[in-house]
């Protein structure tokens, strides 16, 4: 009996990593010009923003449907004697927590696991490589599901948002507000609570908000040296760059993996987006 480690494409890793790890992908689906797309699969991320400066349409999601699940997992469980463990984007994001747990109940609720991130982007990835690793090393079924448990309850997500544009065309802040916050150059630091996206504090400026970004690893983190850090953008790799020599030299990390944010979570949060992931004690 084996292990199959899957997840879904708002983990934000791209294929490639996912295939090093032998990580399965299921993929939620981003809508934009009346066209749909698989991020990561057919629409990479430069493409993605590419699109959204030519456009004034707002881009939306959908979430991963059971019957994707059934018609995915069913077979594994019929025809081999692998368990499977899905690790979800954020059930208090989207709704495709709900949809696994329903393939799972009709399907072998004994065999199939799902569970929660309570994650998004980069942070949710951690996880899953920490699964991954954790099923590579042939531990356990109850050992992986443990280590997997271990990095929901004690993940942070810090995250800039550079641009007030997708928060606009969203709804979430107003015309007035949006236009404010671009030419104050004010950058909103964002951060998880239980999954769900908290405001946390506002910073004026890029330079501020990055150091801001350290001060709260320092406050929040344990062991960081020895730690994977995650690090996301959207549209800017040399900031991230920086941020992650920012990090190396605060806290001595070697370990790192930076992604750019696909059109998931960028439909949501537009360029211009930094985040830092990290673990509490």
């Amino acid at each position: 009996m084996g292990i199959r480690i899957y997840t879904d494409n708002a983990c934000d890793l791209d294929r490639k990593v996912l295939d090093e790890l032998g990580v399965h992908c299921l993929y939620i689906t981003t809508m934009l010009n009346g066209k749909t797309y698989l991020d990561r699969y057919d629409l990479d991320p430069p493409d993605f923003y590419r699109m959204l400066e030519e456009t004034s349409g707002v881009p939306t999601t959908a979430q991963i449907n059971p019957q994707t699940f059934i018609e995915e997992f069913e077979p594994v469980i019929s025809h081999t004697d692998d368990d499977i463990i899905y690790i979800a984007f954020s059930s208090g994001l989207s709704g495709t927590y709900n949809s696994a747990c329903i393939a799972r109940d009709q399907i072998d609720p004994g065999r199939i696991t799902v569970i929660d991130s309570k994650s998004a982007s980069v942070g949710m990835g951690l996880t899953v490589i920490r699964a991954a690793r954790a099923a590579a090393r042939a531990l356990g079924k109850a050992e992986i599901i443990a280590e997997i448990e271990d990095n929901v309850r004690r993940i942070e997500h810090i995250f800039i948002v550079g641009n007030f544009e997708m928060l606009k065309r969203g709804g979430r802040v107003s015309a007035t507000v949006a236009t404010l916050g671009n030419l104050l150059n004010i950058k909103l630091i964002l951060h998880f609570v239980d999954g769900k996206i908290v405001p946390l504090e506002k910073d004026h400026g890029l330079k501020k908000a990055k150091k801001r970004l350290i001060e709260i690893m320092e406050e929040r983190g344990s062991d960081l040296k020895n730690q994977l850090i995650g690090i996301n953008h959207s549209q800017d790799l040399q900031g991230a760059l920086e941020l992650q020599g920012m990090i190396r030299q605060h806290f001595g990390c070697q370990d790192f993996i930076i992604s750019e944010i696909g059109a998931v979570i960028g439909s949501h949060v537009g360029a211009g987006t930094m985040s830092v992931f990290f673990l509490h004690a």
